[in-house]
């Protein structure tokens, strides 16, 4: 699976300034510990939630479109706000204990989460290779098993990577810090990789799918042979691929691991399949990634009725462009054709072990 360790070190150093400028704008020495990464979805996150939250939203635009949240304590966010607003010790206690968000804590905690986007703004730029900017969003306040849970509160739904990060303010440990990154913006950040230059975008070559996989599988795969490890015996793999020859190939190919391979063409009754089979995951192969395709992508997932539903999608040509929408649209790995037999056991077994 996609391990995200350059999102994990862009992310670690975005929290990193943030606590030395967070410092001197709270005249107050902030310490923050190196993140531990989760994944997670949102009903076990708000399940595991003791503390009562300060949620807020952050979105993302121009090329990396999609929205994150930071998670503070509820009682950390009235402290902190607190202190920037001049509020004597006393009423900064009170307020913790009662839970008391005003008006004006509101604002000034936008004013230190402004402080942190911005951090996080100029850490991420020069990490990535298109337009990107970050504007915070109204935040809510959660408090659990009181206030209502909703398909877009405290969060949407979804399967997030949850950076969990211990604050210390003059000394003193805070309650939580998290991030929550939806996998759809973790994927445009950080992307599978793809031996493909953008250079090469515009020109089309072509390719005989079936050759290239008969290369790939140069031994008669009902013969069996040797392979890797892998978690796909047992499992139900669907093969979408257009030309014949190439399905039937990886079909026969997957079936001599193990693995049960259900094919279908593209424009086939693709609800009737999920409907009558149990898909693990998919095998989506295409000539060069188009539009039509990046839309069944989504659709194999919303069909699925799993959002986290294994995608392999494949093709003769990647663009930096095309493997970002690919794995918006729900592509969890990407392969460029012709690709190894053993690459394609690992990565569907790397997928099926944390599906």
């Amino acid at each position: 699976m996609h391990d995200y360790k350059n999102l994990r070190k862009m992310i670690q150093a975005g929290l990193k300034q943030s606590a030395e400028e967070s410092s001197m704008l709270l005249n107050k020495e902030v310490a923050v510990s190196d993140a531990e990464v989760q994944e997670i979805g949102k009903a076990q996150y708000l399940d595991e939630l003791e503390d009562s939250a300060f949620v807020v939203p952050v979105e993302s635009r121009e090329d990396y479109p999609g929205r994150f949240f930071m998670v503070f304590s509820l009682r950390d966010a009235i402290l902190m706000s607190g202190i920037l607003l001049g509020i004597p010790p006393a009423r900064i206690s009170e307020k913790r204990k009662l839970l008391i968000l005003e008006a004006d804590d509101i604002d000034a905690f936008s004013e230190i989460a402004n402080q942190i986007i911005g951090t996080f703004n100029s850490v991420f730029q020069p990490c990535l290779p298109n337009k990107f900017h970050l504007k915070q969003l109204p935040p809510t306040k959660f408090v659990p098993q009181m206030d209502e849970i909703s398909e877009e509160l405290p969060v949407p739904n979804g399967e997030y990577l949850v950076y969990k990060a211990q604050l210390k303010l003059g000394g003193e440990g805070l309650n939580l810090f998290h991030i929550l990154v939806p996998f759809s913006l973790a994927n445009l950040f950080d992307p599978p990789e793809a031996a493909a230059d953008e250079g090469d975008a515009e020109e089309s070559v072509p390719h005989d799918q079936a050759e290239s996989l008969r290369k790939l599988f140069p031994s008669d795969p009902e013969d069996g042979g040797s392979s890797p490890v892998h978690s796909g015996e047992g499992r139900t793999v669907l093969v979408l691929e257009d030309d014949d020859q190439a399905r039937e190939i990886v079909r026969r190919f997957l079936a001599s691991r193990g693995v049960t391979a259900i094919t279908a063409r593209l424009g086939e009754d693709l609800y009737q399949v999920f409907q009558r089979e149990g898909i693990h995951a998919v095998l989506f192969g295409t000539a060069q990634p188009g539009e039509k395709d990046f839309s069944l992508c989504t659709r194999l997932r919303d069909l699925s009725r799993n959002p986290r539903l294994p995608i392999i999608m494949s093709s003769q040509q990647w663009t930096r462009t095309a493997v970002l929408k690919a794995v918006q649209s729900g592509a969890r790995e990407i392969l460029v054709k012709p690709y190894e037999e053993n690459e394609l056991l690992s990565k569907l077994s790397k997928l099926l072990d944390a599906a």
